[in-house]
């Protein structure tokens, strides 16, 4: 699986983005390309190496000409939305950008008190700001990842001049973005994340943690407008999730109905047992595939509770952090295995007493495994007043027979 990484230690912006990611390879005369697809002009991109505190990265320059009608020309969400979606990029990177606007406009109209329609975009309606949006989507869409990811974003403190005059660090409709996702501050009076920047983040990233168990293929930076006293750099990392902790491997060939699982473990021996009911809900509402309790016997032959939680690997550490946080163990041990799914198929399937839903499990054209359904075959014995074992074995004797043909 091929993942794109946002490693956000100095903040994160639109001109940042785009400079990582021509940093990393994305062709700039490519990106334009694109870019010609709105109908917008009077505006160059700039790009030039720079070095940060020993780092070097490149530098992204957006140049508006004086005489441009594009220039800081004042737009509502729905005028934005029409420039894009009149456009002829393609669907997907039309429905992104608009999504980053939608964002954008919901935290404007929070902090102004209106509504989404009612705002009109000030510095990122300008024309700057729509380049640096679009043409950060167009660029995740010419490196060709499955799964973009991002590590919590350092916001930076103090205060800032806008148009509404001197604002906190992080501004308003920055940290309105940054709701449900990790940030902090290490004490650097600067703005380090924008509102763009975080927008974009919020609407691309999947899940906001440290650096996944990953091979890395290619790195890139994006630098920032100001001297820090550290690199005002973001960094953007490609490269393949790892499994199995094995170099260069890849995600199975989803035809083969093969595919690597994470599973989850921590053995309880101090717990109240109602909380295991809580545990298993909340693992589920966070994207694990499987929850199970087996019971162990720990040092001291003391009674316990083995939890096991299966999932897919970016979903890992969020099922960590709830076990750590829900439960009372001290620890949690996780590795990585690897499952064959037989193909799946559910059916009505006539019998002499009625029709009965079966699971039916299969692989090409023959049928492994097939379970009656629960709720099916009881009201065919509620109906038949036959015995509900007995109605099991009539379907499950009449499937039997003629279960190789199903699937011709």
């Amino acid at each position: 699986m091929q993942i794109l990484y946002f490693d956000c230690f100095s903040g994160i912006s639109g001109d940042m983005i785009l400079g990582s990611l021509i940093d990393l390879g994305v062709n700039l005369d490519d990106m334009q390309n694109e870019l010609s697809k709105l109908n917008l002009s009077g505006y160059e991109i700039k790009s030039e190496k720079v070095v940060k505190k020993g780092i070097s990265g490149t530098k992204v320059d957006i140049e508006i000409s004086k005489d441009s009608t594009n220039n800081n020309k004042k737009r509502h969400l729905k005028d934005i939305k029409k420039l894009i979606n009149e456009s002829t990029l393609s669907n997907e990177i039309k429905n992104t950008a608009c999504e980053v606007f939608e964002k954008l406009a919901a935290a404007e109209a929070k902090i102004h008190n209106t509504t989404k329609e009612n705002i009109h975009f000030h510095e990122v309606g300008a024309l700057d700001s729509i380049i640096d949006i679009v043409g950060a989507v167009i660029g995740i869409e010419l490196i060709g990842v499955d799964k973009i990811y991002s590590s919590p974003v350092h916001l930076g403190r103090g205060f800032v001049n806008c148009e509404h005059g001197k604002i906190p660090v992080p501004a308003p409709a920055t940290i309105e973005l940054a709701k449900d996702i990790p940030v902090y501050s290490e004490g650097i009076n600067k703005e380090l994340t924008t509102p763009t920047g975080i927008a974009i983040l919020s609407t691309l990233c999947s899940s906001f943690d440290y650096l996944p168990d990953m091979v890395i293929n290619e790195i890139g930076y994006g630098a920032g407008n100001s001297e820090l006293e550290h690199p005002n750099l973001l960094r953007l990392i490609k490269g393949e999730l790892n499994i199995g902790n094995k170099k260069n491997v890849k995600e199975v060939d989803k035809d083969s109905n093969e595919e690597y699982i994470s599973i989850i473990e921590a053995n309880i021996d101090d717990m109240i047992p109602e909380h295991y009911s809580h545990l298993m809900d909340l693992s589920f509402k966070k994207g694990a595939l499987d929850v199970y309790f087996t019971p162990v016997q720990m040092k001291k032959n003391r009674p316990a509770t083995k939890i096991s939680i299966i999932s897919f690997p970016d979903k890992i550490n969020l099922l960590k952090e709830i076990i750590l946080k829900n439960t009372t163990t001290l620890g949690v041990r996780s590795y990585t295995a690897k499952r064959e799914r037989l193909n799946r198929i559910n059916i009505d399937f006539d019998t002499s007493i009625g029709k009965a839903s079966i699971k039916v499990g299969y692989k090409g054209k023959e049928v492994y495994n097939w379970t009656v359904e629960y709720e099916s075959a009881l009201k065919l014995a509620k109906k038949e007043n036959i015995p509900l074992k007995e109605v099991y074995n009539i379907i499950n004797k009449e499937f039997l027979s003629q279960k190789n043909n199903l699937l011709d």
